[in-house]
């Protein structure tokens, strides 16, 4: 962002009133979503202009201090996605290509508004001759209405409940064989005639509140996400990986629920699966970051949200001086928690077996700031939807432990709620 002023706002502003009322004159728009009831953090409102990946990546990466003067760390640059099948293509891998996704797409920051959740600040960036405006804009905003209901509709399934436990049997004769030791197996879901997809969005935050979602319309093209998973976030020359490898739902009653968290705590294969995921992190930060400094912060923590509990670890290192975002995307993406390992072979099996592309889908989003730090979170728990068609996608690590319906289950359990947004029901089987 240049030649731009700052002000902040004389009052605090809801930010989904600020989303409804500038998403509908905006071509090209974003919502960096701390979640609804979210008490530290941040979120960010705008849009920008439409700019090349090759700019993003060649930015170095590291990130200073916190701005000061601009709520928080996006202090301009860039918001958008990254696609699952080109990286893989670049990993080396064979890929199917989304036809009109397979590049990249990000939005230069021109015009934000900042929520500091913590605080209870809201600051204004845009250019002179916009600040104004805006400013009209977040004291005209006032509380919308609840979405009204989606019209009820079915999902199709990319495969059925019995080819996809045949996947897991292939899976499982892989690493029989020594070809992988996890893999994470994905499917698709579809839906038709979907309309207004900010009120999508607005569906999604509501019944999945999490501090990595957001809504990011680029090119025709919308990305709603209620994402848990941290993929990368950088500041201040450390960078930090949070992969998520084992999955619960929520109990009924408040016993259950301690009991489905204790389950998924104690479980041998999720804690597995965890670690072998984050074994390849470790390796895959070693490749930009200083020797040495490539540490595990947590292991196996238990994360509750409002649908699931989620088995977590956290993996830092403090990078090497001159590393660029691009060479920290060739390390690292795709991510481990969506290929499996060894990456490369992990990969190229999962190509074969899934027989189509993942698209958007398993990449990540978010932002890289002007001084080189970046938050990108997984594209999982997410819709991506172009005119009126939307997709979803959902999957699950694979091990030679595996139980083929406790797979489906957990890929069921995994993509009703966006489904749920959409007004969508599961296939039967599912």
């Amino acid at each position: 962002m240049t030649a731009s002023a700052t002000v902040e706002n004389p009052e605090w502003v809801d930010p989904e009133a600020v989303f409804v009322a500038w998403e509908r004159s905006a071509q090209d728009i974003f919502w960096l979503d701390a979640g609804p009831h979210a008490t530290a953090g941040w979120s960010w409102i705008g849009t920008g202009a439409v700019t090349s990946v090759d700019v993003v990546a060649g930015r170095t990466a590291g990130g200073g201090a916190t701005t000061a003067a601009f709520a928080g760390p996006l202090a301009g640059g860039w918001v958008g996605w990254m696609p699952y099948d080109q990286a893989a293509a670049r990993a080396g891998a064979p890929a199917r290509e989304e036809p009109g996704l397979a590049e990249g797409r990000w939005m230069s920051v021109e015009s934000a508004v900042g929520f500091d959740h913590a605080a209870r600040r809201v600051w204004i960036r845009a250019a002179p001759d916009d600040v104004d405006v805006l400013a009209d804009t977040l004291h005209r905003a006032s509380q919308p209405a609840p979405p009204r209901p989606a019209p009820p509709s079915r999902a199709r399934a990319r495969h059925t409940p019995e080819r996809y436990r045949q996947l897991i049997e292939a899976c499982r004769d892989a690493i029989r064989e020594g070809d992988a030791y996890q893999l994470c197996l994905t499917t698709r879901f579809e839906v038709d005639d979907v309309e207004d997809a900010a009120s999508v969005y607005r569906r999604l935050r509501s019944s999945a509140p999490v501090h990595h979602g957001g809504f990011v319309r680029i090119g025709g093209t919308s990305l709603l996400s209620a994402s848990p998973e941290q993929f990368l976030g950088v500041a201040g020359g450390r960078v930090r990986t949070r992969p998520i490898k084992g999955t619960r739902p929520r109990g009924a009653t408040p016993l259950a629920d301690r009991t489905l968290a204790a389950e998924l705590a104690a479980d041998t294969k999720e804690r597995a699966e965890n670690v072998m995921i984050v074994d390849l992190m470790r390796n895959d930060l070693s490749r930009v970051c200083e020797p040495g400094s490539v540490v595990v912060e947590h292991l196996l923590d238990v994360e509750t949200y409002s649908t699931v509990h989620q088995l977590v670890s956290t993996v830092s290192g403090r990078l090497r001086p001159a590393v660029t975002v691009g060479d920290l995307w060739a390390a690292t993406f795709p991510a481990g928690s969506m290929t499996g390992a060894p990456k490369l072979s992990a990969m190229t099996l999962l190509h074969a077996l899934e027989g189509a592309p993942r698209g958007v889908y398993s990449g990540a989003f978010g932002w890289v700031g002007a001084d080189g730090s970046l938050d990108l979170a997984m594209t999982i728990r997410s819709i991506v939807l172009t005119g009126t068609c939307a997709y979803v996608g959902a999957g699950g690590g694979i091990t030679w432990r595996s139980r083929a319906d406790a797979e489906v289950a957990e890929v069921g359990i995994k993509a009703r709620g966006p489904l749920a947004a959409l007004g969508a029901t599961l296939p039967a089987g599912w």
